[in-house]
């Protein structure tokens, strides 16, 4: 009994057991704030800046891009809508859990192990090839830091926003459904058959549904935007690489 006793922090992270302390409120007016942050740069500049197509300018590198955009939101999140990092999720190494804790980095090595399997053969075209080595590592952080600011968006505002507002139920199903065929995902609508999109969408409604309830039972932002991260510097960053 004693010995599962101290096996239990370290498991229970996988039946998203995580017990945290309720993020700290916010006024109203921030969360209108909020919504009005998600409407801009979803919206307005668009997740790949298709204002600047808009406005017939050429596009920005993705690199810039979501620099940028990281960038905006966080100003945006603390000096428009006076919220602090962690009222979102965004709390310090040292005030998560024990089970926190682990299971973030049983999450991040099992998955680092599974995607360097599956991608061994880019993974090591990139290892031996010295000209290709500085650029993919550029691409790879760009689509890790992407993948963390859809999970900054999508679920530490707009999901935390709306769940205060509807509950839980109703914000995880209207925050994930924006992100699956919202202006970040629209694209995928294009130069597919209506069978292959609508796997596409699946597949992108699951996993966020995943990213939301993960955020919704542990309040920890910092988990789901790098495990998101993970994902997309193998799966998106790996296969941009020439």
């Amino acid at each position: 009994m004693a010995s599962w006793r101290s096996l239990a922090p370290h498991l229970q992270g996988h039946v998203l057991r995580f017990d945290p302390a309720p993020l700290e409120t916010y006024p109203p007016a921030s969360g209108r704030r909020l919504l009005l942050t998600v409407a801009l740069v979803e919206g307005l500049l668009g997740p790949r800046f298709h204002l600047l197509g808009f406005l017939g300018l050429p596009p920005a590198p993705a690199s810039l891009r979501v620099a940028l955009l990281l960038a905006l939101v966080l100003a945006l999140l603390r000096w428009f809508a006076g919220v602090r990092p962690a009222q979102i999720g965004l709390r310090a190494w040292t005030a998560w859990s024990l089970t926190e804790k682990s299971y973030f980095l049983q999450v991040f090595v099992l998955a680092n192990v599974v995607f360097a399997t599956l991608f061994a053969q880019p993974l090591a075209a990139l290892a031996g090839n010295s000209a290709l080595w500085a650029s993919g590592a550029a691409v790879l952080a760009t689509s890790l830091l992407w993948g963390f600011y859809q999970e900054l968006v999508y679920r530490g505002l707009l999901q935390t926003e709306l769940c205060r507002r509807w509950g839980a139920v109703v914000g995880i199903l209207v925050t994930n459904t924006l992100f699956t065929f919202g202006p970040l995902h629209f694209y995928h609508f294009l130069d597919r058959s209506p069978a292959a999109a609508a796997g596409m969408f699946a597949g992108i409604f699951a996993i966020g549904l995943f990213f939301a309830v993960l955020f919704k039972r542990s309040n920890n932002l910092w988990m789901v935007g790098i495990f998101h991260g993970v994902g997309d510097a193998y799966i998106t960053g790996l296969a941009g690489l020439k």
